[in-house]
């Protein structure tokens, strides 16, 4: 069997579970990786035992035309540059969440890959785990019902990672672009993907990266930064009502005063409600009792898990293997939609209709 060669674009943090699923696929060869940090990219050519090594991507779409396959895991600025110069290369590609740092560049992104016909995938990695697989087999037995109200929390109270991702200009916002985004898109997956028609959000600046802060880190950057910069939100709250008439309650945090993190969603319906944490809960009733159901399966979010899951069904879709793309580049221009509005919505202070 022909392996698909498979370049990867930034080898910062996130590009190690792109390479460990490309790995585990036993379909993908790691032909090219190119970073900007020279220093870096050796560290992972060496790391992964890959000797194309580049510090320009033109330059090396260019000179390994057999590159069928990209993975752009570059800071958020950089997915819709990064992503459009492969996709006019002739590549398939996957590009790390958020697609871009608007909804503009991201469907010019969208717009290259049809004209190229060509794959994008977004990195929704979330749509992978047991969880929603759990969540989704209990809607098509109807367990829950109509779903009507949904609330979605991805609370840190210290993490804010450091390097570019407090760096508005690189990353397009804080928490609520790098975090929120993953419950967002899980909700709206979950609940068949309505388009969002209104939004109303808040953003805060308050406590930032916690400078000073004895305390360890939940999430840190690979990413190096002689000064560090922190001018985006550390809390981002939203409402957002969508067209079948679901309304979902967002929070996201990098630093927060909570007692603990929190990563959950919990979707309510006339038959049953579900919470995704730790596991998967159904709360329902039985003969006049109300019930509190947990399972003897493994529905836990298993982060090593689903990234090896996104990356096989990436090189599948390439590979001809799949036939619908799971997390096609279309979803990634509405979670845009919606999280510019969130952000135009706290900077007007008024609710915002899309």
């Amino acid at each position: 069997m022909q392996k698909t060669k498979v370049a990867v674009i930034g080898v910062g943090s996130i590009s190690n579970v792109h390479i460990k699923g490309y790995l585990a696929s036993g379909k993908a060869e790691l032909y090219a990786f190119c970073d900007i940090n020279e220093r870096r990219l050796q560290y992972m050519g060496e790391k992964y035992g890959v000797t194309r090594l580049y510090t320009d991507e033109e330059t090396m779409l260019r000179e390994l035309p057999e590159i069928e396959a990209v993975s752009v895991c570059t800071p958020n600025s950089d997915h819709a540059p990064c992503a459009i110069m492969a996709l006019e290369a002739g590549k398939h590609v996957i590009c790390e969440k958020p697609m871009a740092t608007n909804a503009a560049d991201a469907q010019r992104m969208l717009d290259t890959a049809k004209a190229n016909g060509r794959l994008l995938m977004i990195g929704f990695v979330r749509r992978f785990g047991n969880d929603c697989d759990t969540v989704m087999n209990l809607m098509d037995n109807d367990r829950l019902g109509d779903i009507y109200y949904a609330k979605a929390s991805y609370l840190r109270r210290n993490g804010a990672p450091g390097g570019w991702f407090g760096d508005k200009s690189r990353s397009g916002g804080g928490p609520l672009i790098d975090l929120g985004v993953h419950v967002i898109d899980l909700v709206r997956y979950l609940i068949g993907k309505p388009r969002a028609v209104s939004v109303y959000g808040t953003t805060f600046t308050k406590l930032k990266n916690r400078p000073g802060i004895r305390s360890h880190k939940e999430y840190v950057s690979s990413a190096e930064a002689e000064e560090v910069i922190f001018d985006c939100e550390d809390l981002a709250c939203a409402l957002i009502r969508f067209d079948n008439g679901t309304v979902l309650s967002m929070e996201a945090s990098f630093s927060l005063n909570t007692g603990t993190g929190e990563n959950s969603v919990q979707l309510f319906g006339t038959k049953g409600g579900v919470k995704l944490a730790e596991e998967v809960t159904l709360y329902s009733e039985m003969d006049g009792y109300l019930t509190n159901v947990t399972f003897d399966y493994p529905t836990g979010l298993n982060f090593n898990q689903i990234f090896e899951k996104e990356m096989a069904h990436f090189i599948a879709c390439v590979r001809g293997e799949v036939t619908e793309c799971r997390n096609p580049a279309e979803d990634g221009v509405e979670l845009m939609k919606i999280l510019d509005a969130i952000y135009l919505s706290a900077e007007s202070g008024h609710e915002v209709m899309l």
